[in-house]
């Protein structure tokens, strides 16, 4: 593999970076390096010429009573778009040498070439290579100080060519309630949780295409017309996260770990009643379980295999942070919530009671076209703003259920968003100002015992007339599953669309009962699902009811299955006490403020009242 050389043009020229952030490269002359010197000829006026100062050692050109120009400082302070914050730019660039983006590159260099990335070889006739380019992070603690800077050399796998550069793509990640169902694991059992990050990990893949990738911006290599033939996957290209993810789960596989058939980014290794689980996303790694050594196991072998950080304990995973006491284990996102409060400029806003408005009625524009009705409700100029907005409030989704139901809702109008959808959206904002802090809360001491509440709210989407579906799902006291989502059918009565939320509900059940059984764990029999209609409750237990059911398809009455087997026992609940309610419908700040208690969710960063 050949080495490659930094030359002038690869390095930023910003005036107001300081030189010693350079001192392992080329230097620069920058813009106070020149002079602005008139030199006015016969035929035409004085026009100015740049001159570097640093350069020249003869007497000067000019005469000595020409006055020299200094060049127009402007005294306006210059800010970075917000957009910007995490990123280097010319604006906000580290003041301390070690942590330059030129000391990121270097190192990211040095990492490609020891892992042989690619070879140089001449372009072959007939191949279109691919382009690449150098993108900038700041990669943040959990307390929002910075803790390393990136830099990322990415190819420009949008260029590839589907059968020709790259085949498959698909690589498994694992479930946000596999996490919450591990984390509520180790909080009853008492086990121990880590972290590792591994290195450079779209690096490890072995590639099998052929994928040819232009040299390096700013970079020289002997020969004309040579290119890289990669060996290894980079980042960018279209099956680099697949070809990661087998190159770890042929290494774990090797060590003994079995992968999991409910979540195959979860492997188990089991020996005399001792047990090891490691949870994969994507470079971010999980380790629990009842056996030291059997951990420390994994990690020797993880670093003999690949180059790993061991990150200790268990602080901060996937933008979500984790505080451990005696009594549990608390997610939240507080950081994030507050990033996303000042963002949208609402850091001195009113706050919300409740997620949305209740009994507002959003519709899109095409409805409002059809009924004439809400006219002076206009489009958004930029659906963009409100696009990144519900996506921000999505991922807020993975710790907070009480405004599940409403991003849902408000999610489906992304394509053409309306003035008042995003008055809604901000309402959610000024609603999770209220508590920024609140997370879930998983018992230690807790009861292996799933319990499930259902619910649905009768067509209530006034376009499709569509109901709309809501269930979580308790391990004793903690809360790890939760669902919101508008049904596929019109359900023609009240206590079908119940049914179909108790199918829906039963699929998640029988799939957690099965990864219990996978991981060895004893859950009581049978699991509890509540629900608060008594016709669909009387649906599932008989088949009866013909004029009722005789439409709904085959796969909804599975549920009369699982309840004749002893799996799950149905019940009634009082609407009242229906913990799913909020999953289907916005409610009044004093029934919201009720369901959200029982579900399990705490604040740690502000007094009880």
């Amino acid at each position: 593999m050949a080495h490659f050389y930094p030359v002038l043009s690869c390095q930023p020229q910003y005036p107001n970076i300081p030189k010693a952030l350079f001192r392992d490269v080329t230097p620069v002359i920058s813009d106070s390096d020149f002079l602005i010197i008139p030199t006015p000829t016969p035929q035409t006026t004085a026009s100015p010429h740049l001159v570097p100062t640093s350069v020249s050692t003869s007497p000067p050109l000019v005469s000595p009573t020409l006055p020299i120009v200094e060049p127009r400082r402007s005294g306006r302070t210059l800010k970075p778009p917000s957009w910007l914050k995490d990123f280097i730019h010319p604006y906000q660039f580290p003041s301390s040498p070690g942590a330059s983006s030129n000391s990121a590159m270097q190192e990211e260099i040095r990492a490609l070439e020891s892992n042989h990335t690619w070879t140089v070889v001449p372009l072959p006739p007939g191949k279109v290579p691919i382009g690449c380019k150098w993108v900038y992070k700041i990669k943040l603690r959990a307390s929002g100080e910075i803790e390393r800077y990136k830099a990322r050399l990415v190819a420009k796998g949008y260029n590839q060519k589907e059968g020709i550069d790259y085949l498959d793509t698909f690589s498994p990640v694992a479930k946000m309630v596999t996490v919450r169902t591990i984390l509520a694991l180790a909080a009853s059992l008492n086990w121990s949780l880590c972290q590792m990050d591994v290195s450079n990990a779209f690096l490890q893949g072995d590639l099998h295409e052929e994928v040819f990738m232009v040299l390096l911006e700013g970079f020289r290599s002997q020969g004309e017309h040579m290119v890289c033939r990669l060996q290894k996957s980079l980042y960018g290209l279209k099956q680099a996260s697949r070809q990661w993810n087998a190159k770890l789960t042929e290494a774990l596989m090797l060590a003994g770990f079995e992968q999991s058939k409910f979540d195959y980014s979860l492997f188990v290794k089991k020996k005399e009643g001792k047990m090891v689980i490691i949870l994969v996303y994507v470079d971010d790694l999980l380790i629990t379980g009842n056996d030291v050594d059997m951990i420390n196991d994994l990690k020797g072998v993880l670093n003999q295999n690949f180059k790993m950080k061991d990150l200790g304990d268990l602080r901060y995973f996937l933008g979500i942070e984790i505080l451990r006491s005696q009594e549990g284990i608390l997610l939240n996102q507080l950081k994030y919530a507050q990033d996303l409060i000042k963002d949208t400029g609402l850091s001195k806003a009113k706050v919300a009671l409740t997620p949305l408005e209740q009994n507002q009625k959003l519709t899109t524009a095409e409805f409002d076209e059809v009924v004439q009705q809400h006219q002076d409700d206009k489009l958004l100029e930029d659906k963009a703003v409100y696009q990144r907005l519900i996506g921000r409030l999505i991922y807020l989704t993975h710790t907070r259920p009480d405004i599940t139901f409403a991003v849902t809702h408000l999610s489906q109008f992304m394509q053409s968003p309306k003035q008042s959808h995003m008055e809604a959206a901000l309402r959610v904002v000024r609603y999770i100002k209220k508590e920024p802090g609140l997370g879930i809360f998983l018992k230690a001491f807790n009861k292996h015992q799933l319990v499930a509440y259902c619910d649905s709210d009768w067509a209530s989407c006034l376009m499709s007339r569509r109901s709309v579906s809501g269930f979580c799902v308790h391990l004793g006291d903690s809360l790890i599953s939760w669902n919101s989502k508008k049904q596929c059918t019109v359900s023609k009565s009240s206590a079908e669309a119940e049914y179909r939320s108790m199918a829906a509900v039963t699929s998640e059940l029988v799939w957690l009962s099965g990864l219990f059984k996978e991981l060895e764990i004893s859950v009581d029999k049978p699991m509890k699902l509540f629900c608060d209609n008594k016709a669909a409750l009387q649906i599932a237990a008989n088949p009866v009811y013909h004029e009722r059911t005789k439409h709904i398809e085959i796969d909804c009455h599975f549920i009369r299955e699982k309840i004749r087997e002893g799996l799950i026992a149905t019940e009634h609940v009082p609407t009242a006490d229906q913990l799913a309610d909020v999953m289907t419908k916005a409610l009044g700040s004093q029934q919201h403020s009720h369901l959200i208690s029982k579900l399990g969710l705490k604040n740690i960063f502000i007094p009880p009242t």
